[in-house]
C-alpha cells in the first residue's frame, strides 16, 4: 500500500515538474515539483532500506 502511495506521488511531482519546464512562466513550479520528488524517493529509499534491516 505504502508503495502505491509513493509510486503515485512520484508520478504527480513528475507531471509538476515537466509542467513548468514546458509553460514558460512557471519555472518555480519545476523546481517545486523536482524538489518534491526527490523528497519522495529518498523517503522510499530509506523506509525500503529501513525494513531490509529488520
Amino acid at each position: 500500500m505504502v508503495w502505491k502511495v509513493i509510486g503515485a506521488l512520484l508520478l504527480l511531482w513528475l507531471a509538476i515538474s515537466v509542467a513548468g519546464f514546458v509553460i514558460k512562466g512557471l519555472f518555480w513550479l519545476a523546481v517545486i515539483g523536482g524538489v518534491l520528488f526527490v523528497a519522495t524517493a529518498a523517503l522510499g529509499w530509506a523506509r525500503e532500506r529501513k525494513q531490509l534491516h529488520r
